[in-house]
This record gives C-alpha cells, sequence and structure tokens, in this order.
C-alpha cells in the first residue's frame, strides 16, 4: 500500500503548522529563508489546509476523497464530520491514545499486527473504530521497550473522549469526537470549498 514518505520538517515549515507532533519540527520556521514574499489566492488557502489534513493522518489524496465523501453524506456538518471520520481511524487512534510517537509509527505499528481491537488483531490502518471499542497492545508488543516507553511517558496531552487504561496497555473511544476536542490547526471549511467545486 502507498504512504506518504516526504521530508517532514519541510512540510511542517511549508505549511505554517507541526502536522508530525515532533518537538523541533518549526526550529527554523521564522528563518528568513523560510518567510514567504507573496499573497496566497483564495485557491492556494484551499490547497494548504487540504495538505495539512493530508500530513495529519498521514493519508493520500485519495483517502481523503473518499473520507470527503462520506462526510457529505452524513446530516451534519460536512467539515466537521469529516475530521471527526478521520478521527477514528484506528492508526490515529493508536497515535492519539499514546502507543507510537508519530502517526507513522501508529500505521507501522497497525500493519505489523501489534494492536488489538475488542480482544482482535487488526491490521487495517483506516478501520474504523465505533464509540466504546477497546484498542491494547497484543502481548508480545507488551514487551517491546520502545511501546511501553512511548504509552507510559508522562507528556501526553489528555484528550476528552479517550480514555486510557495503562495497567492493560490499552485506550478506549469512550465517546464520538467533537470538532473542538479535535487537536488539529485546520480550517476543515476551506476543504469542503476545495472539493465542492
Amino acid at each position: 500500500m502507498a504512504t506518504r514518505r516526504g521530508p517532514r520538517f519541510k512540510e511542517c515549515r511549508r505549511l505554517g503548522v507541526n502536522v508530525c507532533g515532533h518537538p523541533k519540527a518549526m526550529d527554523r520556521a521564522n528563518s528568513p529563508a523560510f518567510s514567504k514574499k507573496h499573497k496566497t489566492s483564495e485557491y492556494g488557502l484551499q490547497l494548504i489546509e487540504k495538505q495539512k489534513i493530508k500530513a495529519y493522518y498521514n493519508i493520500l489524496e485519495k483517502q481523503l476523497v473518499r473520507a470527503y465523501k462520506a462526510a457529505a453524506k452524513a446530516s451534519g456538518n460536512t467539515g466537521e464530520e469529516l475530521l471527526i471520520g478521520l478521527e477514528c481511524r484506528l492508526d490515529n487512534l493508536v497515535y492519539r491514545i499514546g502507543f507510537a510517537n508519530t502517526i507513522r509509527m501508529a500505521r507501522q505499528m497497525v500493519s505489523h499486527c501489534h494492536i488489538l481491537v475488542d480482544g482482535k488483531c487488526v491490521n487495517i490502518p483506516s478501520f474504523k473504530v465505533k464509540v466504546g471499542s477497546t484498542i491494547q497492545l497484543c502481548e508480545k508488543a507488551r514487551k517491546s521497550e520502545q511501546f511501553k516507553k512511548c504509552f507510559l511517558s508522562d507528556n501526553k496531552a489528555p484528550i476528552a473522549y479517550i480514555t486510557r487504561d495503562e495497567a492493560n496497555f490499552a485506550g478506549t473511544l469512550s465517546a464520538r469526537p467533537v470538532r473542538s476536542e479535535i487537536p488539529v490547526q485546520v480550517k476543515e471549511q476551506l476543504v469542503v470549498e476545495f472539493y465542492s467545486k
């Protein structure tokens, strides 16, 4: 399956937001070499917001289009439904719970069968997790020092719709995400305008 493998820090500087979550990603963002010297058009602003979403969730264009079409069919606000749908992807929740330091690492963990959903092994990163489902490390993965260090580190910001169970190396999607609780800096309405042309 195709994945995004471009330089992360360069992408963060170009988009103006730390989309990869690394503490050093924006260190050179204020350098004169990266300052913009021209006004961005309306289309350019929409394109940047679309690229932010793709970078935040480590997805490709085809996957984003599919997510947008599903959101457009939903009864709520299309932009919010788009982000909520992406937020409930298995690889993203593995990252949010804290099993992985990056979304790329989370995707790899899912693909390599290190993750269980309600006790069953799931190796599809785009798997839609339902509210109430429990995500946990498999027995073999719990012995990995890297995975344990990621999950038990104290620098994880609490997220309202996720409940962590450190004793069992698990996390639960306890509620449907609300836009105000989703930790991404994106103007989703511009993305909706981009695709609705």
